[in-house]
């Protein structure tokens, strides 16, 4: 799979799991250990802290896609190849290996991809459709404003070839972990032909600023091919007002969507994905296993855990309320962080340490964030930060966060995360 959509796989399900700022993204490394989506690490500069960081669900992620998928046409615009007719039969099955190139022959049109979304949405009309065929340079796709005459919504598909058994199918097709990412439900399962499909039911936004629903489904069939169907209950994703309680195709529905066979001649003109290979082993400690065992013990315990590899968290309650601690372990990241260690202090052995406190960013009501960053001389980062909540999309659980500055910075300078 190329690493264009490794990254979007893996944006859509990093989301809060990282704390953002919003400004720029630096490339720093690969995640590496035992986690499932093989995505690259970034970091976002912000005023004097510099925050890890892939950008939030959802809704940065089909911005990316769908915006750009009629070229340089507007809304209404697709490309008219005039390929042979589409047909439901069936296509050829990918070998291993191969090119990595998300090009086709362009023997299906966007104006067939169109005529397919048309012929699979119940009744209703269609309308600013936007689309690109298989012989577009992005991934084929298509979107359009669907009314059934409950709402405007709308509804866009994005066709991929993938490693059916590959590391990154696994992790698009995993659920977000519902400590750090708040949605209503999520569900993954096999069906009879083999296919795994994913039915996630969120929102745009985590922390529900904007009333705007996501529900999405993921579906990777044994030959490889990728569907991935995104709808919401508005015109647009962003900045239009909710025109209905719900997305229109409920989960049974964007099941059956995806799962139809007339997405498959395009797909099938596709080339098929190198496998990929196994995951890399990890260069260091795992990031899991040395924040639990830094955690001090006195009446502290740990309600709910998750990541592994160079980013984990805690959810800790101490009696007085749950509080999420998380921790970022980077390598080489000398020259990326450049000046924006500005006001750390530098330990004798030459790390900088910068302490920061500051309100939370996801939208939670009096949340706090206390973070403390380390850089090592040789570029060897740990960020170790804690929130006086366990979902920093949700209103603070306690006054402050449960670790003191001072316990965030022992754990962040210990020796064994990169030992």
């Amino acid at each position: 799979m190329p690493f264009e959509d490794e990254l979007g796989n893996a944006l859509r399900r990093a989301g809060d799991g990282f704390t953002t700022d919003g400004h720029a993204l630096v490339e720093a490394g690969e995640r590496r250990g035992r986690r499932l989506v093989a995505r690259r690490r970034a970091a976002v500069v912000g005023g004097s802290v510099l925050t890890l960081a892939v950008v939030a669900t959802g809704g940065a992620y089909t911005g990316g896609l769908f915006g750009g998928a009629g070229g340089s046409g507007g809304p209404g615009r697709v490309d008219v190849a005039a390929p042979p007719e589409l047909s439901a039969g069936p296509t050829k099955a990918p070998a291993r290996g191969g090119p990595s190139s998300r090009t086709g022959s362009g023997a299906v049109s966007g104006a067939q991809l169109v005529s397919v979304l048309k012929e699979l949405l119940p009744g209703g009309k269609v309308t600013d459709t936007e689309a690109s065929g298989t012989g577009a340079p992005q991934n084929p796709s298509v979107r359009g404003v669907y009314d059934d005459g409950e709402g405007a919504a709308q509804i866009g598909v994005t066709l991929t070839r993938t490693d059916p058994d590959g590391r990154s199918t696994a992790g698009a097709l995993e659920c977000p972990d519902a400590n750090t990412t708040d949605y209503e439900a999520c569900a993954t399962e096999t069906l009879a032909d083999g296919s795994k499909v994913m039915v996630f039911q969120g929102y745009e936004y985590p922390d529900r600023r904007e009333p705007t629903k996501l529900w999405r489904a993921t579906l990777v069939t044994r030959q490889g091919f990728q569907v991935e169907v995104m709808e919401w209950n508005a015109p647009a994703e962003k900045g239009a007002k909710v025109s209905r309680p719900a997305p229109p195709l409920g989960p049974a529905q964007l099941k059956a969507f995806a799962a139809s066979p007339l997405w498959h001649p395009a797909l099938g003109d596709l080339p098929a994905a190198p496998a990929e290979g196994p995951a890399p082993d990890p260069v260091g400690a795992d990031a899991r296993a040395v924040l639990e065992s830094l955690v001090p013990k006195n009446g502290i315990t740990v309600a709910s855990k998750g990541g592994g590899g160079d980013y984990a968290y805690l959810v800790l309650d101490d009696g007085k309320g749950a509080s999420l601690v998380q921790v970022n372990v980077q390598e080489q990241m000398g020259a990326a962080l450049g000046g924006h260690m500005g006001g750390a202090t530098t330990l004798p052995d030459g790390t900088k340490v910068l302490e920061t406190k500051q309100p939370g960013e996801k939208g939670g009501k009096g949340v706090l964030w206390w973070s403390a960053d380390t850089l090592r001389p040789d570029g060897r980062r740990v960020v170790v930060s804690a929130f006086n909540t366990g979902n920093q999309s949700k209103p603070a659980t306690r006054k402050e966060p449960v670790l003191t500055m001072e316990q965030l910075r022992t754990i962040a300078l210990d020796p064994k995360w990169f030992g």
